[in-house]
């Protein structure tokens, strides 16, 4: 069963900035698909099971921005 989380992400300016951001989520385990939306700041996120929401901020953080669940 899949899973989708929507994370905020400040400071994404530019199609680099995205490019970054979804090459490092797409990286941690369990992630399937990455969607960047830099003029809404926002990254959906689909995962096979249950998201690993530390990993996958770490991965934003790694790409150079600030990450946190969106609502949160």
């Amino acid at each position: 069963m899949s899973s989708t989380t929507v994370f905020t992400v400040e400071g994404m300016t530019c199609g680099h900035c995205e490019a970054s951001v979804k090459e490092e989520v797409s990286e941690v385990a369990g992630v399937t698909a990455v969607d960047v939306d830099r003029a809404a700041d926002r990254v959906t996120v689909t995962t096979e099971g249950a998201a690993d929401v530390d990993a996958i901020i770490a991965a934003i953080d790694e790409a150079g921005y600030s990450a946190r669940p969106a609502g949160a």
